[in-house]
């Protein structure tokens, strides 16, 4: 055969090769599709036990893969319903025809995690039945330690993975670092790196980027240690050095005070970025912030748009808060009114970022304006919401309406772990006393009190306003006893007066 016809022969094969291959994967995309999107919408409500619904699934003479099992898990998983995702997976693990393989023994650890806690997973743990699984789940036990901040179990889980000889990649060894970067234990950081090259294990991206960061925290390396570790990964030729290692170290250069040297990495950064994910160019977008450069904010919000898929609200969040750093209130307006022309739902959060910006450069009537066009538009005010317009309020001495939005920020108490801050605490109380509102007083204190947010100033606040009533103050000196608040020698004066 001549070789232009073997060029053609070899050509129509790979097409052929190509066609049947896509032609395969259309046929079990389109079978998971008629699976998945009518048994799914079968678990969307919260309420609906998995188990049920796959038994009735089953019922119905429809067949169920091993495959189809664990991602109706994961789905589960994503969607935070892990007690319903172990269950299930309970009950896959029992079936005749299942195996469990060793990603099903992480999934099951993580999820007795979640469900159970630490205890139980680590009995899993040291009760999984061979190395290969214990190898895939030993990195889910190892985050949860590092998760708890548990430096002693977590060391004591590598020295027993080393016994086992499963430390095979640097995944376990950077989940280490991890935990003696928050755990501020910097100096612990390279003993890891010196541990890894003992045992021939390389450093991939986020090994570099954890090493650098852990030289920027702790004092007495400087910037040539940083930049030390960022040629060594240049010369490292299994390692691509991406925009998050520029701006690993841009980051370094910024806390220096070198500026120049902080934007030509970032604009080196950016020829790196990925036209597929949006991520690199909001961590880019903050650091240009941080340097004051809103060109650069500004260009990489519109390189960004670039990219394929809606742009998120924490998206928007990054680059209205970048701006309003930056002082330009005119621009975060514009995008702001850009999102909303664009937004599905209405997330407060995105409105509370441009309120508090008119609320701190004392622009009530835009603040106020703002308030009521989101409330007209949907949005739902959250404890933030109330806070800032409290904070405003106090600020521009309306008395009414800082009272108002104190009173909704405490009903929403109720529901969530917020607490307003104790200097706002006090300035409403303080508007309370010069307005001499004792009925209000009265309540709000015994607010407060319930949540557990009291102090001295406050008592002193409202025993003054009982004795200018003439008002006796027994339920506010229960209240101190129950609260362990000591009086000073002022309120000792203030409470005799009640009796002279």
């Amino acid at each position: 055969m001549c070789p232009e016809m073997a060029n053609r022969s070899l050509s129509a094969g790979i097409r052929r090769f190509v066609l049947g291959a896509r032609t395969l994967c259309s046929t079990v995309a389109s079978r998971a599709s008629s699976f998945y999107v009518p048994f799914l919408s079968k678990l969307k409500s919260p309420k609906q036990n998995p188990l049920l619904a796959l038994q009735n699934w089953v019922d119905e003479g429809n067949n169920v893969s091993p495959y189809q099992l664990r991602s109706i898990g994961r789905t589960l998983i994503k969607w935070k319903r892990y007690h319903h995702a172990l269950e299930l997976l309970k009950w896959i693990e029992n079936q005749k025809n299942f195996h469990m393989v060793p990603a099903d023994h992480a999934m099951k650890l993580e999820l007795i995690i979640e469900n159970y806690g630490l205890v139980e997973a680590e009995e899993y743990f040291m009760n999984l039945p061979d190395s290969t699984a214990k190898k895939a789940a030993c990195l889910t036990l190892l985050r949860a330690y590092v998760r708890d901040r548990g430096t002693c179990k977590a060391e004591a889980l590598m020295v027993k993975l080393y016994e086992l000889g499963l430390v095979v990649s640097p995944h376990p060894f950077n989940e280490m670092m991890k935990l003696y970067l928050v755990t501020c234990e910097y100096r612990k950081v390279p003993l890891v790196i010196q541990q890894m090259k003992r045992n021939r294990i390389p450093c991939n991206v986020q090994s570099y980027n954890l090493w650098m960061n852990a030289y920027i925290e702790e004092e007495g390396y400087g910037i040539a240690a940083v930049e030390t570790v960022f040629r060594q990964m240049q010369n490292d030729k299994n390692v691509e050095v991406g925009w998050s290692s520029l701006a690993t170290l841009a980051n370094v250069y910024i806390k220096a005070g070198q500026s120049k040297k902080a934007t030509l990495v970032l604009k080196d950064a950016e020829k790196k970025l990925s036209t597929c994910n949006r991520l690199g160019y909001f961590f880019l977008i903050t650091l240009y912030a941080s340097l004051k450069e809103k060109e650069g904010v500004l260009r990489l919000w519109e390189a960004s748009k670039a990219v394929g898929g809606r742009i998120s609200c924490a998206n928007y969040i990054c680059i209205l808060t970048c701006l309003v750093k930056l002082q330009d209130i005119v621009q975060a307006k514009r995008i702001f009114l850009e999102w909303e022309s664009n937004c599905q739902k209405y997330d407060i959060r995105v409105s509370n970022v441009l309120l508090g910006a008119y609320m701190r450069n004392g622009l009530m009537e835009e603040a106020e304006s703002l308030h009521l066009h989101t409330l007209q538009k949907g949005g739902c005010p959250n404890y933030k919401t109330m806070e800032i317009l409290v904070e405003g309020y106090v600020n521009k001495k309306k008395t009414d309406e800082a009272i108002i939005a104190m009173k909704r920020a405490l009903a929403m108490m109720k529901d969530c772990h917020w607490r307003p801050p104790h200097g706002l605490v006090l300035a409403v109380a303080e508007i309370l006393e010069k307005d001499g509102n004792l009925e209000y007083a009265n309540k709000y204190i015994a607010d407060i009190h319930n949540f557990g947010l009291t102090s001295l100033p406050l008592y002193k606040i409202l025993l003054r306003m009982h004795l200018s009533a003439n008002k006796p103050p027994f339920h506010i000196l229960k209240m101190m006893v129950e609260d362990k608040v000591e009086m000073d020698d002022d309120t000792h004066s203030i409470v005799k007066a009640f009796t002279g």
